[in-house]
C-alpha cells in the first residue's frame, strides 16, 4: 500500500496524536502516584470511557467478530455474560475498592491493597498476587501484541515480525513517556473511536445489500444455523460462555480504574456512560461478525484473506466498504482497542514491579523521581517479554485472552469481593483463595479442557471455597484488621 494513501495518513496521524498526548501527560506526572494511578483524580467521564477501553481489548473487534463470523449468534453469549458481568462489578466493587483502597493506607496496587487488608508483615500476599499479575499479564500483554501485529500485517503488507515490532513501539511509546494520565486520557479517545467504527461498520455493511432479504438469503446459503441462538450448543458450553462475566471481578487493569477515580460519588454516573458504551460496543462487534457472512458470501471473490483467518473480518469489511480517509479512521478504531488495553497491562505490571518488589524490597527509600524513572524501565521489559510470547504467527488472540482472563477472574474475583464484604476473611484465607484459583485455572486448562467447561468457573468456586473454609478454620483477624474494614465500611456508606 502507497505511504501517500489516505488510509495510511489518517492512520499514522493517529499514532503521532497518542504520543502527543503522551507528551502532555508527561508534564502532568509529579510523581510515582500521578505516574501508576493518576493522583486518584479522574473524573466519571474519563473514568468509564477508560475502564471500558482497558476492558475491550483488540478481542471486540477481532476476536468476537471472527467468533461470529464462524459460528453465527449462538457466540453472543460471551457478550451477554460480559455484560452482566461488568454491570455487577460497576455495582458492587467499584465504590468499595475506591474507599477501602485509600483507607488502607492509600494502596496504589492490588497487592498493595492485599497486604495492607490483612496486615501482612511477611509480605507473602504481596508476593504471591504480584507473581500472579505477572504471569497472567504476560500472557494478555502477548494477546495484544498478536492483535496489533494482525493489524499493521494487513495494512502494510508487512511481514508478521516487522509488523510485531511496530505496533509494539507505537504503544510502548506512550505508556512510557506519560504513565497513568496518558493511559487513561488516550483511553477516553480511543473509546469514541472504538464506538464511532462498531457502530459505523455493520450498518455500512448492511446498506450494501438492496435489500433484506439478500442478507436473510446469503446467511442461510453460508450458515443455516447463523441465526440460531443455541445452534448445537450444550447447556455446558452456554454457561461457560457466559461465564466470562465473573472475570471482571479480578481484572487489574479494570480494577485500576475504580481505584483512581476521584470521588464514590462519580461512580454511579461513571456506571451509566461505561455500560451503555459497553452495550453498544458488543452489539456493534456481533453485527458486524454477523452481517459479514452475508456480505462474504455474496462476494466470494473477496473473502480469501477473511476464510483463512475470521479474525480478519472487521478489518477486511472496513477496507472493502469505506472511503480511504474514513477507512484509516475506522482502522484506527482497532489500534486504539490493542493500545488502550496493552498500554493499561503494561502500566499495572510495571506499578506491580516497581512497588511491589522494587520498593518493598530493595529500595524502600527510594525518591519518586527514582520510582517514576524504575516504572517506565519496567514498561521496557515487559513489552519485551511480551513481544516474544508473541513471536508465533499462528497465535489466535481470542483463545490468549480467554486464558488470561480466566486466570485473573479465578485467582482475584473471590478475594477481592470477600475482602470488601467480609470482615472475618483472613490472611491464610486469602492466600488460599489466590493460590487455589490460580493452579485450578491452569490445571483444567491442561488437563481438563476436554470437558468443555471454561476454567475460569471451577477455579472461581474452589477460590470462593477456600477462602471461607481457610479462614473459618484459622484464627479470627486481629482488631487492627476488622476495624480498618469497618472504618472503610462505614466511610462508603456515608459517602455512597
Amino acid at each position: 500500500m502507497s505511504a501517500l494513501n489516505p488510509t495510511i495518513i489518517t492512520f499514522l496521524f493517529y499514532i503521532v496524536a497518542m504520543i502527543v498526548i503522551g507528551l502532555l501527560a508527561y508534564r502532568a506526572t509529579r510523581n510515582f502516584s500521578d505516574y501508576i494511578l493518576g493522583g486518584r483524580r479522574l473524573g466519571s467521564f474519563v473514568t468509564a470511557l477508560s475502564a471500558g477501553a482497558s476492558d475491550m481489548s483488540g478481542w471486540l473487534l477481532m476476536g468476537l467478530p471472527g467468533a461470529i463470523y464462524l459460528s453465527g449468534l449462538s457466540e453472543m453469549w460471551i457478550a451477554v455474560g460480559l455484560i452482566i458481568g461488568a454491570w455487577l462489578n460497576w455495582l458492587l466493587v467499584a465504590g468499595r475498592l475506591r474507599v477501602h483502597t485509600e483507607v488502607q493506607h492509600n494502596a496504589l496496587t492490588l497487592p498493595d491493597y492485599f497486604s495492607n487488608r490483612f496486615n501482612d508483615q511477611r509480605k507473602i500476599l504481596r508476593i504471591v498476587s504480584a507473581c500472579v499479575i505477572l504471569i497472567f499479564f504476560a500472557i494478555y500483554c502477548a494477546s495484544g501484541m498478536v492483535a496489533g501485529a494482525r493489524l499493521f500485517e494487513s495494512m502494510f503488507d508487512l511481514p508478521y515480525s516487522t509488523a510485531l515490532w511496530i505496533s509494539a513501539i507505537a504503544t510502548i511509546s506512550y505508556v512510557f513517556i506519560g504513565g497513568f494520565l496518558a493511559v487513561s486520557w488516550t483511553d477516553t479517545i480511543q473509546a469514541g473511536l472504538m464506538i464511532f467504527a462498531l457502530l459505523l461498520t455493520p450498518i455500512i455493511t448492511l446498506l450494501s445489500f438492496s435489500d433484506l432479504s439478500q442478507v436473510t438469503l446469503a446467511l442461510e446459503a453460508a450458515r443455516p444455523q447463523a441465526l440460531n441462538l443455541v445452534s448445537d450448543l450444550s447447556w455446558v458450553a452456554i454457561i461457560s460462555l457466559m461465564a466470562w462475566g465473573l472475570g471482571y471481578f479480578g481484572q487489574p487493569h479494570i480494577l485500576v480504574r475504580f481505584m483512581a477515580v476521584d470521588s464514590v460519588k462519580s461512580i454511579p454516573n461513571a456506571r451509566r456512560i461505561g455500560m451503555t458504551w459497553m452495550t453498544l460496543c458488543l452489539g456493534g462487534a456481533v453485527a458486524a461478525g454477523f452481517f459479514g457472512i452475508a456480505y462474504f458470501q455474496q462476494h466470494p471473490e473477496l473473502a480469501g484473506v477473511v476464510n483463512a483467518n475470521p479474525e480478519t473480518v472487521f478489518m477486511e469489511l472496513t477496507k472493502i466498504l469505506f472511503n480511504p480517509w474514513v477507512a484509516g479512521v475506522v482502522l484506527a478504531a482497532i489500534l486504539a482497542a490493542v493500545m488502550s488495553t496493552l498500554s493499561c497491562q503494561l502500566l499495572v505490571c510495571s506499578s506491580t514491579l516497581t512497588e511491589d518488589f522494587y520498593k518493598s524490597f530493595l529500595r524502600k527509600n527510594a525518591s519518586q523521581n527514582e520510582l517514576v524513572w524504575v516504572g517506565r524501565g519496567m514498561v521496557l521489559m515487559i513489552a519485551l517479554l511480551a513481544i516474544w510470547m508473541a513471536g508465533n504467527p499462528e497465535s489466535k488472540v481470542l483463545g490468549l485472552v480467554s486464558y488470561a482472563w480466566a486466570g485473573f477472574g479465578a485467582a482475584f474475583g473471590p478475594l477481592i469481593i470477600l475482602s470488601l464484604f467480609w470482615k472475618r476473611m483472613t490472611l491464610n484465607g486469602a492466600l488460599a483463595g489466590m493460590v487455589v484459583g490460580a493452579l485450578m485455572v491452569i490445571l483444567w486448562k491442561n488437563l481438563w479442557a476436554d470437558t468443555g467447561i471454561y476454567e475460569i468457573i471451577p477455579g472461581f468456586v474452589c477460590s470462593w471455597i477456600a477462602i471461607v473454609v481457610v479462614s473459618l478454620l484459622g484464627k479470627a483477624p486481629s482488631h487492627e484488621v476488622t476495624d480498618r474494614f469497618e472504618q472503610a465500611d462505614q466511610q462508603y456508606k456515608e459517602s455512597h
